[in-house]
């Protein structure tokens, strides 16, 4: 059969509103749509007709459930091959810790046509949510962006934790509540004062959002009182501290 194509598409943050048009388009014209648990995706029929459409749940859980990316790759190649529309929507964007150039990779070694819709990502609209700019004249002029999935010290990890406290400027971790402790730490030992502000937001632009403030020192104990979970972002540096005058 004719093959079909692959469209990656960013899903944003939270609310299905935070898509963009050529995303929502991309879902509109899909014969198969493989989901994760992010962004819009669990609200599909809140603002997409799905009649005869075909939704895969692909959700990789943090620590919980996992569906293998082999697998992921296989259902997007086969269901092209089909001659399907397919469309891997994805929370946030699909290029910021998604995956999705291990994606477009399978689709290009088996021939299949894939093509990328680029989406809002969490490090940077879920501090804005909060309140939080990840740049400010006056204050710093840049940001990093880090997944916090390993704790500092795992050999399995690309973060160098040290430069990182020493760089200056705004740090945003994503994916890392479970490391909290650790991470903060490191950067506490490379430098950064215990006293640097910080804020963490949870279920980000979305209706169930918290957000706390903590010096950096505090911020693990106050995620654990608070009882943070995934998803979750937490901004590190002066920026977090920053108030709206009024």
């Amino acid at each position: 059969m004719t093959n079909g194509h692959v469209t990656l598409v960013g899903g944003g943050p939270g609310e299905w509103d935070l898509i963009t048009v050529r995303g929502l388009r991309a879902l509109e014209a899909a014969d198969v749509i493989l989901t994760d648990h992010l962004g819009p995706t669990n609200q599909l029929d809140q603002f997409l007709d799905l009649t005869g459409k075909e939704v895969i749940d692909v959700a990789k859980l943090p620590y919980k459930k996992q569906v293998a990316q082999e697998r992921i790759n296989e259902l997007l190649v086969t269901h092209a091959q089909d001659g399907q529309c397919v469309v891997r929507l994805k929370g946030g964007d699909p290029y910021v810790f998604g995956r999705g150039f291990e994606e477009l990779q399978a689709c290009a070694a088996a021939g299949v046509p894939c093509s990328v819709v680029p989406g809002v990502t969490s490090a940077t609209s879920v501090p804005a949510a909060a309140g939080v700019p990840v740049t400010q004249r006056g204050v710093t002029h840049s940001f990093t962006v880090v997944s916090g999935h390993l704790a500092p010290g795992d050999p399995r990890s690309l973060v160098d934790w040290d430069a990182l406290g020493r760089v200056g400027g705004t740090i945003v971790v994503i994916m890392g509540v479970r490391q909290v402790r650790p991470i903060t730490r490191a950067l506490i030992d490379a430098g950064l004062p215990p006293s640097t502000p910080s804020t963490v937001i949870q279920d980000g632009e979305t209706a169930d959002q918290r957000q706390f403030r903590a010096a950096l020192g505090d911020l693990a104990d106050v995620m654990e009182q608070e009882g943070v979970t995934n998803p979750a972002v937490y901004v590190i540096g002066e920026v977090a501290g920053l108030e709206v005058l009024g």
